[in-house]
């Protein structure tokens, strides 16, 4: 039996997660199986807001914000699950994190994100962010469900 591949475009990903602009940092999610794993990406312009202010002659994306965007990107693997429905995912914790190479305007930053692991509304999973194939950050992040 074949697991089901499920995509979402971005106003499928707000009716999951409640962030807005300037805070949702997902926009589109091209490969999700419900407790397995997420693939997405972010496209970034120099138009991000965070790029003003954050080394403006050498404008990078905070490593800060690449882990809300994998976050983000976990949600919907535990929030297709019919028992989550209407819940929210929230950001429990991160391990290991290690920064690798730096995300510039114009990159596609993509997401990768497996489900290490699942016990009740707690759950753990492995994330690389890259961009055009480069790692550029890795993470093992626990994210709850309320």
């Amino acid at each position: 039996m074949s697991e089901e591949v499920l995509s979402y475009n971005v106003n499928e990903i707000m009716d999951m997660i409640p962030h807005r602009y300037p805070f949702l940092l997902v926009d589109r999610i091209t490969e999700c199986v419900p407790g397995k794993y997420s693939k997405g990406y972010k496209n970034l312009t120099i138009n991000e807001e965070f790029f003003q202010g954050h080394f403006p002659n050498n404008p990078i994306m905070p490593g800060v914000l690449q882990l809300e965007a994998m976050a983000q990107c976990a949600a919907p693997i535990l929030m297709a699950q019919e028992q989550y429905k209407g819940k929210l995912a929230l950001f429990a914790g991160i391990d290991n994190v290690r920064f690798k190479n730096i995300v510039h305007p114009g990159d596609k930053f993509e997401m990768h994100i497996e489900l290490v692991k699942s016990k009740g509304p707690v759950s753990k999973c492995h994330a690389i962010g890259s961009v055009d194939g480069k790692i550029c950050v890795e993470a093992d992040m626990t994210v709850a469900i309320k």
